[in-house]
């Protein structure tokens, strides 16, 4: 299962922008970075995460050697923080939006896996978080509505194992009141992250595509 735990890892090595770690981030692909440096604006709304039912997760393809089918190693936390801001017109304040996965606390079916992922992929301990700084959302405008599923497309930069890249997250949006709940998703190679994808004796084979999915409860603040 070590192969399994390196593939896992490196897809992790997948949810969230300018990880608040030790390491320095590399650039994989040219974007334009949130200046935090300028005035913060003041939010018009604002939502923050609610206590519990956020989950992040990996989703990776492999097939194992002594395996007639391929299947997905799968890795989850519960372990994100952040908020998001909107101004006026409804536009994403990016200084003052961020979600943080810790990279340390992916859990799938085999504790090799997870150990190797922690360790070898994300190097949690120099990377310890996974940052998404969101940037723009489409699909949904003010005033919100308070009910009902809607299609949404988040943009945003992401920041894995000091990496940061622009990244597209397509989903839906659950409104009940003060409360929303998002399901998204997004897809990357393992070169768009600049890693290496595993080449090992226990695998036949590990698919290039790597998948993020988030999902967020959150609560108008």
């Amino acid at each position: 299962m070590k192969l399994s735990a390196r593939f896992c890892l490196a897809s992790i090595a997948t949810l969230c922008v300018l990880a608040s770690s030790p390491g320095e981030s590399r650039t994989a692909f040219a974007a334009s970075t949130p200046d935090f440096t300028s005035s913060v604006q003041v939010p018009k709304l604002r939502f923050v995460l609610s206590p519990s039912g956020s989950t992040a997760r990996y989703r990776v393809r492999e097939r194992l050697v002594g395996h007639d089918l391929p299947n997905d190693a799968i890795g989850e936390t519960k372990s994100i923080t952040g908020a998001i801001s909107f101004d006026s017109n409804g536009k994403v304040i990016p200084q003052s939006s961020k979600f943080v996965v810790d990279a340390a606390t992916f859990v799938s079916d085999k504790n090799r896996r997870d150990g190797f992922v922690r360790g070898r992929l994300l190097d949690a301990d120099q990377y310890p978080s996974i940052v998404l700084v969101p940037t723009d959302v489409r699909g949904i405008a003010l005033p919100l509505p308070t009910a009902g599923s809607h299609p949404i497309e988040v943009t945003g930069n992401l920041t894995v194992a000091g990496v940061t890249r622009p990244t597209t997250w397509k989903g839906s949006a659950q409104f009940q009141g003060d409360r929303v709940t998002v399901s998204a998703g997004t897809a990357f190679t393992f070169d768009d992250i600049q890693m290496e994808q595993p080449r090992v004796p226990v695998l036949l084979s590990v698919a290039d595509t790597i998948r993020l999915e988030i999902d967020l409860s959150l609560l108008r603040q």
